[in-house]
């Protein structure tokens, strides 16, 4: 360890009981922090410490990383527990707390028992930070206000993304921007998990200003989803917005609408004309086959039969975090692509020079198969049911039409974990910090919606939605008010 991050650990040590104090008895200095927590995801990589890093390991997690968000969340749920908000309870068990919990435990084990283990003890220390981000989110997220700020956080975090690739293109001359993230891809993710709920928040309750800065936040998404010329990101994009569309926006059509889908229409064929030759391009890469059939390159479906390899020889798997090594040492010969055995590195301060001219394994471009292969077939069924879960929450919001936002809400990240997931049978950056942080949030966004929506009483929620949203804009609010009256 070096010395840096003994400093750093030892301030740690000092901020978070500050934190915790400043967020228990200051509101607004919870409700700053958590702003920064959840706008600061998409630059958690700039501000941190990596202890006990292994930088060049092609694993995806290479330390034992704290970054400043991690000390908001921690603040932030603590002052949420300690001393909460007038008529919030002090705590209660968020939906599916319990599952994530039984599969964490599960990858415990796993890492207990592969060689080696520190990889696996990586991937846990993150699994940790989300739970951070998951209960703070759970327990702050109790009311409307706090929804709106979750709103602008994502809003002007994607906003920074657009001007950033806006940037990066037209200074730069980057050929797929990346935006702050690591990884254009990465950024594609990004914006399929947080656009749906801008869809949401422009048609909910939220006041006047919120929605309309939403809108804005759309364009800056798909600005961002073109730029990155990401072949699966931006089919993805488009479905879960349309999805988004379809169950939050009312069908009935006026002029305001009509010139709303014609401005917005115009702005995304303009940036499909812009950028027509690179999409174009990108796509004519590789063909399906290409990336599925054909054994002579490093595919999608070459992961897809790593993956068969390794649960063949381990039912339980390599271990957590552990698919580059194994798969550079044993699994990538046996496929019939050899790479550089990790034992070539000698120490924990190798010579640039030498990892340089080495070949390693990249995790699998699919969570399933990177899944199933670190953690074996118990694992991934137990993160099968992890997902379902997490769909089943959402689904208890889709089909209830109300603008109320601790309803509306709900929808958009539905889609938004559709997105995520849809995108994750190509990638793995699922379990990239600025992604598996931001996913966490919203979960516990979502575990928080479902505890109101089970504890909410209904002529007061009809109420306030009457007073947002006049009858004659959402006929739906009336019907629902009159078969609730009779």
């Amino acid at each position: 360890m070096e010395t840096k991050d003994l400093i750093a650990l030892a301030m740690l040590l000092v901020a978070i009981p500050a934190g915790v104090l400043v967020a228990t008895f200051s509101q607004r200095a919870r409700d700053a922090a958590f702003f920064l927590m959840v706008a600061g995801t998409v630059i958690t990589d700039r501000l941190d410490v990596n202890v006990l890093s292994h930088y060049w390991y092609r694993g995806t997690s290479r330390g034992l990383e704290i970054s400043f968000v991690d000390l908001l969340a921690i603040s932030v749920f603590a002052g949420s527990v300690l001393l909460p908000r007038p008529g919030n309870s002090r705590f209660y068990w968020p939906a599916s707390f319990g599952l994530m919990l039984v599969f964490f435990v599960y990858a415990c084990f796993s890492v207990m028992f592969s060689t080696p283990k520190i990889y696996g003890v990586f991937e846990l220390s993150k699994m940790v930070r989300g739970f951070f981000f998951f209960l703070a989110a759970a327990f702050y997220v109790r009311s409307q206000r706090e929804l709106g700020i979750v709103v602008l956080a994502l809003g002007c975090a994607v906003c920074l993304e657009g001007a950033w690739g806006l940037k990066q293109k037209l200074i730069g001359g980057i050929y797929r921007v990346p935006g702050t993230l690591e990884h254009e891809n990465s950024l594609s993710m990004y914006i399929c998990l947080v656009a749906p709920i801008f869809v949401a928040a422009t048609t909910s309750s939220l006041p006047k200003l919120l929605r309309m800065f939403s809108i804005v936040a759309i364009g800056a998404a798909a600005l961002c989803s073109v730029l990155t010329i990401s072949r699966a990101g931006i089919p993805i994009f488009a479905l879960v917005m349309l999805g988004a569309t379809a169950f939050c926006a009312t069908w009935r059509i006026t002029p305001r609408k009509i010139i709303a889908t014609a401005l917005l229409g115009l702005c995304i064929a303009g940036m499909f004309y812009q950028n027509w030759d690179s999409l174009k391009e990108r796509y004519a890469e590789a063909s399906f086959a290409d990336e599925y059939l054909d054994d002579e390159q490093e595919g999608r479906g070459y992961y897809l039969r790593v993956a068969n390899v390794i649960v063949a020889d381990k039912f339980f798997g390599v271990g957590l975090n552990n698919w580059s090594f194994w798969v550079s040492k044993k699994y990538g010969a046996m496929v019939g692509r050899p790479y550089d055995d990790y034992g070539a590195i000698q120490g924990n301060n190798p010579d640039d020079d030498i990892i340089e001219n080495l070949v390693w394994a990249a995790p699998a471009h699919n969570l399933a198969a990177l899944t199933v292969g670190e953690l074996g077939v118990p694992g991934l069924i137990l993160f099968t049911l992890l997902w379902g879960h997490w769909f089943l929450m959402g689904l208890r919001f889709l089909f209830w039409r109300t603008p109320e936002a601790m309803h509306r809400l709900g929808v958009g990240i539905f889609f938004g974990v559709c997105g995520i997931f849809l995108h994750s049978l190509t990638e793995w950056t699922f379990r990239q910090p600025h992604i598996f942080l931001t996913f966490n949030m919203l979960v516990g966004t979502l575990a928080s919606l479902c505890y109101a929506k089970r504890h909410a009483r209904k002529p007061a929620v009809e109420a306030v939605i009457a007073q947002a949203f006049p009858e004659h804009e959402y006929p739906e609010v009336a019907s629902t008010r009159a078969s609730t009256c009779a």
